[in-house]
């Protein structure tokens, strides 16, 4: 096991033209349309449309991580801290997974493939202990994003290093993002740092900047209710 490690965090880009929209957007409740899934594709969140390419969204800093000096650093209300570099990230049993992604500026893809850690192994592996309620992900940008413990736990949530076959690029949250595909994509964090247990819950970086806590695209959670 590595030993844990505090590398620099960089403060995210609160300017970008993307993270001025997405304020502004939030403000103004944009894309929201009361809708339920269509008929014809239920399996299409409101308000989503499909596209075959991938697109990226970020803070305006995409940070330069190798595998060889990627740190994972698992802490907080848990009985086994961890603090993995990529090499024993790999040795624990790794899983595929096909799911969707649905991201908060309306567009989805389905039938992603990917490859990584299942976040209930990682779960069985630090074993949580009663006070744990929360996970903040902290991220090599600085960014941070909040979840509830069951929707951690999701089945089909996982720490991905790999899609379609490939390593993650860096301009998708390479070397590991996280994967939660029954929430909105932001919180699915990219370049993943720490994952952190608490017991009371702390919001994220578009959490506190208008967007839901929770984030359930079936239910069209994309602004705060405040």
């Amino acid at each position: 096991m590595a030993e844990p490690h505090e590398p620099p965090q960089p403060e995210p880009s609160h300017d970008s033209k993307l993270t001025r929209s997405k304020q502004r957007w939030a403000q103004q409740g944009r894309f929201l349309t009361g809708q339920v899934a269509r008929p014809e594709d239920q399996r299409l969140p409101p308000g989503q449309h499909l596209t075959r390419d991938w697109p990226t969204l970020d803070l305006g800093l995409t940070p330069d991580i190798s595998r060889e000096h990627w740190r994972l650093d698992v802490h907080g209300a848990i009985a086994h801290p961890i603090f993995w570099d990529f090499a024993e990230f790999l040795t624990q049993r790794q899983a595929n997974f096909v799911s969707d992604i649905h991201c908060v500026t309306t567009w989805s893809r389905y039938d992603n493939q990917w490859r990584g850690f299942s976040t209930r192994d990682l779960l069985a592996a630090c074993q949580p202990n009663d006070r744990a309620r929360f996970v903040v992900l902290h991220c090599y940008d600085g960014y941070t994003t909040n979840l509830a413990l069951e929707d951690f736990a999701a089945e089909d949530a996982l720490l991905a290093h790999s899609w379609s076959g490939t390593p993650l690029t860096a301009e998708h949250g390479g070397p590991v993002r996280l994967v939660v595909p029954h929430l909105y994509f932001w919180k699915s964090a990219k370049w993943l740092q720490a994952i952190e247990f608490v017991a009371e819950d702390a919001p994220g970086y578009w959490e506190v900047r208008g967007y839901h806590n929770r984030g359930d695209p079936w239910l069209e959670q994309r602004y705060s209710d405040d």
